[in-house]
């Protein structure tokens, strides 16, 4: 069977697509990093308030670490019925189960009302938060690169990861905001409670622009092939988990570990930061906040720059720049958060976050470009999600543990460039996809298996 084809979304359309993506991302990682953001801040108070300040910390990232547990999960129940019924349907559903999770832990009693139960309920919340960012990443993504065309696609499907650094400037913001207007006892009784409510406001807005978009053409091509050949008495349609782990098990390998750099990194440049500048250097919890405020500012703003760098050079040697200069970029972080100085802070994360943007802007192509069209949500959404269990999840809590047992950053940079070196690893095992053509939506052959036939 030949590969379908699709005519070129026109740009009004593709742009309201990136637009309904990128708000709906940012709406989603606003949710999920306003929680790392106040577990460095005021969980370890609020929720494990017996423990000692430190460990209170660690217990609370631990509760953070929670959330990247469910991302598997979210991926593979997201990935499956993504990829049989359509990308839109679940983007709706994983931004209503984020938002919802979100407003609720605005709601939540803590450990002084209702004891060991608040712990427990945040908790389950944060699992709730992890499934549906598990299942949003992978769709938002594939709705922009699918609708795009390859000659542009790097830059698109870039516009999708803003929504990251975009998440965390708006958590980071309001956050900030509270802090500078309120003391830290209105804030510990009931500050921290607003951005977590304002979610719902948030939900709102994202879920009527969602609503307004059309399914991935590609995907709708891919859908129609697969309804003829059951008409037709052909062979049954594998499940896309099973046929994503027969036929790209090395692409999902590489995915996963090109994820390590970029996931551990940028928990440690945006989240474990927040401990290292006020527990270890001095600074204030304010300092801190601003400076991780403007570097997602320019996190933000350099991410489309990178995307469509890579369409003109490739997404593997993009990605090598951010993987290779965040590790040499660590020891002069940490030496120039230890000056104590504003500036320093500041010119540490922002480095560190432009870096990072190599690796995070043509992620999204790169991933999308490896699958077959009727497995690509589980494959991407799977290469990228398994490995948060390994990388994300645990970097605070294991930088927050290296730092109260070595009471020094230079464990904390070996692990990040031990990270940088497992990137680099994968990135050469990998193979430059920018040409791909995703409307190829009927071989769903391994890459390998595919040259060697057509030889």
């Amino acid at each position: 069977m030949a590969a379908a084809t699709h005519a070129p979304t026109p740009p009004g359309s593709l742009k309201r697509i990136v637009a309904a993506s990128l708000i709906g991302t940012t709406i989603e990682w606003y949710d999920f990093f306003l929680y790392g953001s106040a577990a460095a801040l005021v969980f370890n108070k609020l929720f494990f308030p017996d423990s000692d300040p430190l460990v209170g910390t660690l217990l609370s990232f631990l509760t953070y670490a929670v959330g990247f547990a469910a991302r598997p999960l979210g991926a593979l129940v997201f990935g499956h019925y993504g990829d049989r019924l359509g990308r839109k349907k679940l983007l709706v559903l994983s931004l209503l189960m984020m938002g919802g999770a979100t407003f609720a832990i605005g709601l939540l009693p803590t450990h002084a009302t209702v004891g060991s139960a608040a712990p427990l309920l945040l908790t389950a919340l944060r699992l709730v938060q992890g499934f549906a960012l598990g299942g949003e990443w992978g769709g938002a993504v594939l709705l922009v690169s699918e609708h795009g065309d390859a000659k542009r696609r790097g830059f698109w499907a870039s516009w999708p990861q803003t929504g990251a650094p975009a998440g965390q400037l708006l958590a980071t913001g309001v956050l900030s905001a509270l802090t500078a207007l309120l003391s830290d006892e209105a804030f510990g009784a009931w500050g921290w409670r607003v951005p977590f409510l304002l979610s719902g406001v948030l939900v709102m807005v994202g879920l009527w622009i969602r609503l307004s978009v059309d399914e991935s053409p590609v995907f709708k091509a891919a859908f129609a092939a697969a309804e003829e050949r059951k008409t037709g008495a052909a062979e049954a349609e594998k499940m896309p988990l099973v046929a994503v782990l027969r036929n790209h098990w090395r692409d999902v390998l590489i995915a996963m570990g090109a994820r390590m750099a970029e996931n551990i990194s940028y928990y440690v440049i945006t989240a474990f930061i927040l401990v290292y500048a006020t527990a270890h250097t001095g600074l204030s919890k304010q300092t801190a906040l601003n400076a991780v405020l403007i570097g997602s500012a320019v996190h933000f703003a350099v991410i489309p720059a990178w995307g469509a760098l890579s369409d003109r050079i490739g997404r593997r040697p993009v990605y090598l720049i951010g993987a290779v200069g965040v590790g040499l970029w660590m020891f002069p972080f940490f030496a120039l958060i230890d000056h104590g100085a504003f500036g320093s802070l500041l010119l540490a994360v922002t480095v560190g976050l432009v870096l990072h943007g190599a690796m995070y802007a043509p992620q999204a192509a790169f991933f999308s470009e490896m699958f077959a069209t009727r497995m690509r949500y589980s494959g991407a959404s799977i290469g990228a999600q398994f490995s948060s269990v390994a990388a994300g999840a645990p970097a605070p809590l294991i930088a927050t543990a290296l730092l109260d047992g070595y009471d020094d950053s230079t464990p904390i940079a070996l692990y990040v460039i031990a990270a940088s070196l497992l990137t680099i690893v994968a990135l050469v095992c990998a193979r430059e996809t920018r040409h791909r053509d995703l409307a190829d939506v009927a071989d769903d052959r391994t890459p390998a298996a595919k040259a060697h036939a057509e030889v």
